[in-house]
């Protein structure tokens, strides 16, 4: 799973570990943040991941940074910027908005180059 989420523990365990498969499930919302998301909610037994952090691929999305607000994750970490579909360093810039119930720590660009070389074969696949 190329293009992908991986939830740790406050422990540093891995918890869950998802790819995008809005494809495969048809379903708009398999993103990856969201299916690890929900893998670990379940495994944890609770609907808030505090302590937990987040390392994405792709800057989220919108729905995506909701949903990690809702999750309560405590950092934040992706790969790729994404200029057009990107909540956090574009777009609505959703954790610094006044109706953001919780914002995690972010770290944007971690291994970008290599993010963004792996999302580009990724897509490439794709369409």
């Amino acid at each position: 799973m190329p293009v992908g989420a991986v939830v740790v523990g406050a422990n540093g365990v891995v918890l869950a570990r998802e790819g995008n498969r809005t494809i495969e499930l048809r379903d708009p919302t398999a993103h990856a943040e969201i299916l690890a998301l929900r893998s670990a909610a379940a495994l944890l037994g609770s609907e808030r991941l505090i302590g937990c952090d987040l390392y994405v691929t792709l800057e989220p999305c919108v729905m995506c940074a909701g949903a990690i607000s809702f999750a309560r994750i405590r950092r934040l970490y992706f790969g790729a910027s994404d200029p057009k579909g990107g909540a956090l360093e574009h777009g609505p810039r959703f954790f610094g908005q006044t109706t953001c119930h919780h914002a995690p720590e972010v770290y944007g660009g971690i291994g970008e180059g290599a993010a963004s070389s792996l999302l580009k074969r990724f897509f490439a696949v794709r369409r």
